[in-house]
């Protein structure tokens, strides 16, 4: 009877092991097969303080730097942006795959069961979803250019309205304080 039971002990042990390693193994397929999205995800990181400096400097541009200037400054400043990026993106991107199973994976391996991680990586391995994947920029821009031309009557106006409301604001607030307001139009 003791045999029994250790023998049951000693199966129940090595399938336990074998489920929790099939599931660690699934969830680091899943994370490889998410690779190209989570670096996206990091470029995007890496990229998004660089952009709202390049509006923000567009705006200086045009207001601290005289016209014969900005071309030039322009230039300057969209080449120390492309340096900024060259260096943060790689950075980033090998940072986040290296998080990655660390982060993601503990969610997924709390989430899923192994039965659904290998549902997962079918999905995600699926020669479907590969060719829907990479149609994902097309359907993107197909979408985006006739949502623009089918709104672009009633967006322009409120467009423009925003343009002229921000001009204003920003005359007023660098004429200082005690400065008559223009009345809205």
């Amino acid at each position: 009877m003791m045999w029994k039971t250790f023998g049951l002990a000693l199966v129940l042990a090595t399938s336990t092991s074998a489920w929790a390693q099939s599931k660690q193994d699934l969830v680091k397929k899943v994370l490889q097969l998410q690779q190209p999205g989570i670096e996206n995800a990091a470029r995007m990181v890496a990229e998004q303080p660089a952009l709202m400096m390049m509006q923000q400097a567009a705006i200086a541009l045009r207001s601290r730097v005289p016209e014969d200037k900005r071309e030039a400054v322009a230039r300057e400043i969209q080449a120390d942006a492309r340096k900024y990026a060259d260096e943060a993106v790689p950075l980033l991107r090998q940072q986040a795959v290296k998080l990655a199973p660390t982060t993601i994976g503990p969610i997924l391996e709390k989430e899923f069961s192994v039965e659904e991680l290998k549902q997962l990586v079918s999905i995600l391995e699926s020669p479907v979803n590969r060719k829907f994947q990479q149609l994902g920029g097309d359907m993107q821009r197909a979408l985006n250019e006739k949502l623009v031309a089918d709104t672009r009557d009633e967006i322009e106006p409120k467009l423009r309205a925003l343009q002229q409301s921000v001009g204003e604001r920003l005359r007023v607030g660098a004429a200082g304080p005690g400065a008559p307001a223009s009345a809205p139009r």
